[in-house]
């Protein structure tokens, strides 16, 4: 599977997250996550960051951070390589805390709706994750921004920026009629109150690398291309299609095996050239950019040679 994309420029907005190592626990008590929102504090002071959302978790974290200056990387190296030393320390423990890298999806900043969206995302993870008791409010979680949001100014961190999400729900005025206003939205999603139509959009912000309207990669590579400092920035986004191309497949795939009745982790236990596995070849070469080698990989559908062959054999018999 391709490497996550770092793309960094100016204002970026990314939702940040992190699962610890073996899905293991990153916060064992309160106090860690007193640490890590210090260690955050100093990150944010370090970097310029602001913070449009957070959610602790037990074995992750989610922040949603907009970058003045492109320090995705450099700040989230010393954000969690700190984070980490400092647990270890306190839990006399060694080793990796955090799994992997991190996901870093970027948030198309032209357009406050993808950054309400993702926002909601991470203050409802909560409650779709059942931490709340039965009958209690949403901002009972205090290890969200959430309930930051809803209390005053003065009482917020300093790298706490509210303006962009409150205006996307037409609050424009951070008062206590505005912050009411958000808590009867929030509350309403909760309670299941209608259907929202930004819900179909979180497999994208599971999956994918990025979050916004359809020309957003095209405005990315402008606004890369205007930086002469990244003159490999060509080849960050020639990788980023292909990441978008590998999201596109990977949906088509899922969708395509529901209607079958299976999964992936089954259909690659079948025999290489299964004629479901050709089919399917067949319909990802009509609908994307990838090669007959990813495709073969996927599936576990042998060689390319061998997908190459079946998918002939499969056309010559439909003509």
């Amino acid at each position: 599977m391709a490497r996550q994309l770092r793309v960094e420029y100016e204002g970026a907005i990314y939702h940040v997250m992190s699962r610890g190592d073996r899905k293991e626990n990153i916060f064992w008590d309160d106090r860690d996550r007193q640490v890590f929102l210090r260690t955050l504090d100093e990150t944010c002071e370090k970097t310029g960051w602001q913070v449009h959302a957070y959610c602790l978790m037990g074995n992750h974290f989610h922040l949603v951070i907009e970058t003045p200056q492109p320090t995705l990387v450099k700040g989230m190296k010393w954000f969690l390589g700190t984070y980490t030393q400092r647990f270890n320390t306190r839990h006399q423990v060694t080793g990796h805390l955090f799994a992997g890298r991190y996901k870093a999806l970027l948030v198309d900043e032209a357009d406050d709706l993808y950054l309400r969206v993702v926002c909601d995302y991470v203050h409802l993870n909560p409650f779709r994750a059942r931490l709340l008791e039965e009958g209690a409010a949403l901002e009972s979680y205090v290890w969200s921004s959430y309930p930051h949001y809803l209390t005053v100014p003065e009482k917020r961190p300093s790298w706490l920026r509210v303006d962009r999400y409150l205006g996307e729900y037409g609050i424009t005025y951070d008062g206590e009629m505005g912050r009411q206003q958000l808590a009867i939205y929030l509350e309403q999603r909760c309670a299941g109150e209608g259907e929202h139509a930004e819900e179909a959009l979180w497999k994208e912000i599971r999956r994918g690398w990025k979050f916004g309207a359809e020309d957003f990669v095209e405005r990315i590579a402008e606004i890369m291309g205007k930086d002469d400092r990244k003159a490999q920035s060509g080849n960050h986004l020639s990788d980023a299609v292909r990441e978008s191309e590998e999201a596109k497949a990977r949906n088509m795939i899922e969708a395509h095996l529901e209607g079958l009745g299976t999964t992936l982790a089954e259909m690659r236990k079948w025999r290489k050239t299964h004629p479901e596995k050709t089919n399917l070849a067949l319909k990802l070469r009509k609908n994307t950019t990838l090669g007959v080698s990813w495709i073969a990989k996927e599936l576990n559908a042998g060689a390319s040679s061998t997908l190459w062959k079946q998918m002939r054999l499969a056309k010559a018999k439909r003509q």
